[in-house]
C-alpha cells in the first residue's frame, strides 16, 4: 500500500474504545498492545477490502461476504486466513465483527486467523451498531483533539513566559523539556552543546541526536527526525546561517510534541539571533555605560544611532503594552523603545519618515544628534501635547522658536502648577481642550464624549476657581501657555 496522508485529528487508542461501556465491545483475538491506535471506522462487507483501506481503520462486518461455499465445503479457514492477511497488508488496525444477523457467532476460523496474523479481533453485540461504534471513534478523537490543543496552547504560554525570563535560553529549554518529557538541547555552532534541560537519555541516543543537529545546521534540511536507543530524536535549525540547533530527545513522538517543539525553535531562533548579531551585548553594553556616567554621544555607537528624532506616542483607544509598543517600533523602523504609562517614547533614525499611524497619535521631534536628545525629548513632548489638543494623529515640532521655548522650564512648569493648583484633572483637561478649539462648546463636546451643558458647567467652574475672566483674550493665553508647560 503507498503510504497515506495522516488525518488531522489524532488517533484513539484502542484500549479507549474497549473501555466505553454503552458499546460492549470484547476483544476475543490478536495483540492487546495498549499502543495500537485507530485512526478511523469502516464499514465494508467486500470480500476483498485492501482497495478500499487507507491503513490504520477500524474494520467493521458482519461477515456477509462470507460464501457458503466455504462454509459447506470447509474451506472457511483458508478463506479467512486471505481475508485478514489483506486487512493486515493494508495496514488495517483492528476487525470488528458483528454477531446477528447473519451470524450468531463470531466464526472460530476467522478468530484463528486473526490470531495467527496478529490483528486484534473485536465481537461486535447485537444490540450494538456500526454507525454507534464509528460515531463513538469520532467522539474519542474529538476529545483527544481538545485536549491536544489545550495542551499546545499551556505549552505556548508557558514557552513565551520562559522567553521573557531574565534567563531566556535555559527557560526555554526546561519548559521545552518538561511539556516534552524528555531532554532538550541548544547546540551551537561546530556542535558545541550552548545549554540543554530535562531527563537524561542514553548517550547513544544524545550522539545520534548531535548528528542530527549537524545535518540542520548544514542547511540540507530546517528539520529532522530519528530513532535511536528506542528514543525519538529531532533537530530544528535555528534561523538562516546562524549554525545554532534545538535538538529535543523524548520518548514519544506526536504532532503536539512537534509543534510545541517548534514554537520553542522559533523562540530560540528570536533569542539566538539576537545574541549572534552581537545587538543584545551591544544593548546592554550601552546601558551599563550610561549608568556608570557615560555621555549619549559616547554610547550611540553601540547601538548603531547617529542622528535621530524622538518620537512620543499615546494611544487613546487603550493603555499600551510590550506588545504593542513592540510593534508600533517595528511600523517605525527600530528596535530603541521605552514604554512609559501613558506614552511610548522611540529614536527614528534621522532622514526616517515618521507616517500617521492608526490608533496612535504621534508627536515628533526635529533630528538631532546624541547630544541633543534630551532636548528633542522636551520637543517630542510638545507635539504630542500640541497633537492630542487639536486631535491630530501627528505633529512635527515647528523648527521656529517659540514664545514658550523662550521661557525658563522649570519656572514655567513651577507658574503652570500654581496657576492651575485649583483645577480638578478633569476639569484642566476641559480647559485644555476647550481652549484648543477656541472655546467651541459643540466641538469641545464631541471630543471629550460628553454633554454641551456639561462643558459650559466646567467651564463656568474653572472660571470661578481660577477667578479669571476667560472671554478676555490674554487670560486665554496665559492659562493656554500654563496648560503646555503643566
Amino acid at each position: 500500500m503507498p503510504e497515506q496522508a495522516v488525518p488531522p485529528t489524532p488517533p484513539v487508542p484502542l484500549t479507549s474504545l474497549l473501555a466505553r461501556e454503552d458499546l460492549a465491545l470484547r476483544q476475543i483475538a490478536g495483540p492487546r498492545d495498549p499502543g495500537i491506535a485507530i485512526r478511523w471506522a469502516h464499514t465494508s462487507e467486500m470480500a476483498d477490502p485492501y482497495p478500499y483501506l487507507l491503513g490504520g481503520e477500524l474494520l467493521l462486518t458482519a461477515g456477509v461476504h462470507v460464501p457458503q461455499a466455504a462454509v459447506a465445503d470447509g474451506s472457511l479457514g483458508h478463506y479467512f486466513g486471505d481475508y485478514v492477511s489483506r486487512i493486515v497488508a493494508a495496514g488495517g488496525a483492528a476487525l470488528g465483527f458483528g454477531v446477528a444477523p447473519v451470524h450468531d457467532t463470531v466464526p472460530r476460523a476467522l478468530v484463528e486467523a486473526c490470531e495467527a496474523h496478529g490483528l486484534p479481533l473485536l465481537e461486535v453485540p447485537p444490540q450494538t451498531t456500526f454507525s454507534g461504534v464509528a460515531r463513538a471513534v469520532w467522539q474519542l478523537m474529538a476529545q483527544a483533539r481538545l485536549a491536544e490543543l489545550r495542551r499546545v496552547t499551556e505549552a505556548q504560554q508557558s514557552l513565551a513566559a520562559a522567553a521573557a525570563r531574565p534567563d531566556p535560553v535555559p527557560s526555554v529549554l526546561r519548559q521545552l523539556a518538561q511539556r516534552v518529557g524528555g531532554r532538550a538541547v541548544l547546540y551551537g555552532p561546530e556542535g558545541a552543546r550552548i545549554a540543554e534541560a530535562g531527563r537524561e537519555q542514553p548517550e547513544g541516543a544524545m550522539g545520534a541526536l548531535a548528528e542530527l543537529a549537524t545535518v540542520v545546521t548544514g542547511r540540507s534540511t530546517t528539520t529532522a527526525t530519528d530513532t535511536a536507543a528506542g528514543v525519538h530524536l529531532a533537530a530544528y535549525a535555528l534561523g538562516a546561517g546562524h549554525g545554532f540547533a534545538l535538538g529535543v530527545a523524548a520518548p514519544q513522538r506526536d504532532p503536539a510534541d512537534h509543534t510545541i517543539a517548534s514554537v520553542a525553535a522559533v523562540l530560540l531562533t528570536l533569542l539566538t539571533g539576537e545574541q549572534q548579531s552581537g545587538t543584545g551585548a551591544a544593548r546592554s553594553s550601552a546601558l551599563v555605560r550610561l549608568l556608570l556616567g557615560a555621555a549619549p554621544e559616547e554610547v550611540a555607537p553601540l547601538l548603531g544611532t547617529g542622528p535621530a528624532a524622538v518620537v512620543h506616542a499615546h494611544s487613546d483607544t487603550q493603555a499600551p503594552d510590550p506588545v504593542a509598543a513592540s510593534a508600533l517600533g517595528a511600523a517605525l523602523g527600530t528596535p530603541l523603545v521605552d514604554l512609559t504609562d501613558d506614552v511610548v517614547r522611540l529614536l527614528v533614525p534621522a532622514g526616517h519618515e515618521v507616517p500617521e499611524q492608526p490608533g496612535w497619535v504621534l508627536g515628533v521631534s526635529a533630528p538631532a544628534g546624541p547630544a541633543d536628545w534630551a532636548a528633542a525629548d522636551r520637543q517630542a513632548a510638545r507635539a504630542l501635547a500640541r497633537a492630542r489638543a487639536g486631535r491630530a494623529p501627528l505633529v512635527h515640532h515647528d523648527t521656529r522658536p517659540a514664545l514658550a521655548d523662550l521661557l525658563p522650564a522649570e519656572e514655567a512648569a513651577a507658574h503652570a502648577r500654581t496657576l492651575l493648583a485649583p483645577l480638578t484633572p478633569a476639569l484642566t483637561e476641559t480647559l485644555r481642550t476647550w481652549l484648543s478649539l477656541h472655546g467651541s462648546w459643540d466641538r469641545t463636546a464631541v471630543a471629550l464624549s460628553v454633554h454641551r451643558n456639561t462643558v459650559r458647567q466646567r467651564i463656568a467652574r474653572c472660571a470661578a476657581l481660577l477667578d479669571a475672566d476667560l472671554d478676555d483674550t490674554d487670560v486665554r493665553m496665559e492659562l493656554w501657555l500654563a496648560l503646555k508647560h503643566l
